[in-house]
């Protein structure tokens, strides 16, 4: 079988695509991987459809995100807990002095550019892990296909009569092993007719 796999407009897994077969052969697929490994290959397509998990990650999906910082804000509400108990313990106007304001201010600042430059890397490695994913996904052949040629039909009294007449002059020249080439050879030529 002549492989075509891998071809520009190849016929796929169910033989569609609209591609002209010439006249005398067949199109025939084999299935290279294992029930396991097909599944295991479907399977991964998922990760690549438009609500996978890296797929709202490269989208940069809000919600996603949201959820994703939520365990950081609550651990920046209980680190300006902390400041807040820190400025109280100074006496009267501890809380509302510049310095509570510009530590507050500072800590803020500096969570917000941390969230924005680790979603920044997020959505980067998720955009490259899309991309390789996709490629090893892609570049995999669960199926080979190609052309054979067609069975040419064979006549029944022809093929039948040149085996017989093959038989008995491969015997007559070689015996029983003469016989057998000789009827097999007779029946390719009385087939033709």
């Amino acid at each position: 079988m002549n492989s075509m796999n891998g071809s520009p407009g190849m016929v796929g897994p169910t033989g569609k695509t609209g591609n002209k077969i010439p006249k005398g052969y067949k199109v025939g697929q084999l299935q290279q991987f294992t029930p396991e490994q097909l599944e295991l290959f479907q399977q991964l397509f998922s990760h690549l459809g438009p609500e996978s998990f890296l797929s709202k990650l490269a989208g940069g999906d809000e919600s996603l995100f949201e959820k994703m910082e939520a365990p950081a804000f609550r651990q920046f509400q209980e680190q300006l807990g902390g400041i807040a108990s820190r400025f109280s313990g100074m006496g009267t106007g501890g809380r509302h002095g510049s310095g509570f304001q510009n530590t507050t201010s500072a800590a803020a600042s500096n969570f917000a550019q941390d969230l924005q430059s680790q979603r920044q890397n997020l959505q980067r490695q998720a955009i490259m892990d899309l991309m390789n994913l996709s490629s090893n996904l892609l570049s995999q052949r669960p199926y080979e296909t190609g052309l054979y040629e067609k069975q040419k039909k064979k006549s029944g009294w022809g093929g039948a009569i040149g085996a017989g007449v093959g038989g008995l002059g491969g015997f007559l020249t070689g015996g029983p092993g003469g016989a057998l080439a000789g009827a097999q050879a007779g029946y390719g030529i009385g087939s033709q007719f």
